[in-house]
């Protein structure tokens, strides 16, 4: 054991030494106890994820019993908690980065954002809203480790990109939501009038949608909650694989017609990250033996 109240201060501060002695990882601990240094490196910091709390609480989880269920109800509750909290971080970084990202435009005197601007940063934040409940969901329920990581970054990528697309709509004096449907933003002139373009499956539109190509349903949503193991997984993989190709088509559109840099740019990333992610969950839905569902 180290007298840390004789050692020489040249042997606290060598870097060098810290690291070579077998009594390094002590030495670089920087805290006001031993206690409160072995208590810092067992826990994951909060920022980490959810994935690393998660499974720090576990290690406490009795193996049997009537505590065992008790603690083990507990350990479910601290992960909900966990991810909400991460969530909430998540969003509110990502609705100050909207912010900072508007002051740009400001300087360079861009155009006011369009009807498509303010359309796609509505629709897409319902749109995102979902996918990342779903995510939440597999997150949580999942033990796969391969769908328990998609999951994740699913849930992190959407929801910083919600706040931005929040933090926008803030900005320019718009509501959350259009009341009168979604997708109506998606137009263009054609033979001196508006066709609409993007509707389910392609299909053209006439008009504000009820819904979003590829959103689940309520029952599909309740169906997803209540599955466990590999049902679990592969529907989680179904729903958000057509989720992603459900809302292409606003994405591309976005990317093309949209006024400010900021909208074009954000979309242009979502395209290039969600077809990469479509492409693995249609291989990961391979090996399990399971196909696609049809976009309604």
């Amino acid at each position: 054991m180290t007298d840390t109240g004789t050692e020489p201060d040249s042997t606290a501060t060598s870097g060098s030494d810290a690291i070579g002695s077998p009594t390094g990882q002590d030495l670089t601990t920087v805290s006001s106890s031993a206690a409160g240094a072995e208590s810092t490196e067992q826990d994951p910091p909060a920022a980490a994820g959810v994935d690393a709390g998660a499974e720090s609480t576990e290690q406490d989880l009795p193996a049997s019993g009537d505590d065992g269920a008790d603690f083990g109800a507990q350990f479910r509750r601290q992960r909900t908690a966990l991810l909400v909290i991460g969530a909430i971080g998540i969003l509110l970084i990502g609705f100050a980065v909207g912010v900072l990202a508007r002051i740009p435009l400001d300087r360079n005197a861009e155009p006011d954002p369009s009807a498509v601007d303010t359309g796609f940063s509505q629709d897409m934040s319902a749109h995102h809203a979902q996918a990342v409940d779903m995510a939440g969901v597999a997150l949580i329920g999942s033990t796969d480790n391969d769908v328990r990581r998609l999951a994740y970054d699913i849930l992190t990528t959407q929801q910083a990109q919600l706040g931005r697309l929040q933090g926008w709509l803030q900005l320019w004096g718009k509501s959350m939501q259009d009341v009168d449907g979604y997708m109506g933003w998606m137009t263009e002139p054609a033979g001196g009038g508006h066709d609409h373009v993007g509707g389910p499956a392609g299909r053209p539109m006439s008009g504000p949608m009820p819904t979003m190509p590829g959103m689940a349903t309520n029952a599909e949503m309740t169906a997803l909650r209540q599955a466990t193991g590999p049902a679990l997984d592969t529907m989680f993989l179904q729903l958000m694989l057509r989720h992603h190709q459900g809302g292409m088509s606003m994405i591309r559109y976005a990317a093309e017609h949209a006024e400010t840099t900021a909208v074009r740019s954000l979309a242009s990333t979502m395209e290039t990250t969600q077809r990469g992610e479509a492409q693995l969950m249609t291989t990961m839905l391979t090996s399990r033996g399971a196909s696609p569902l049809p976009l309604t």
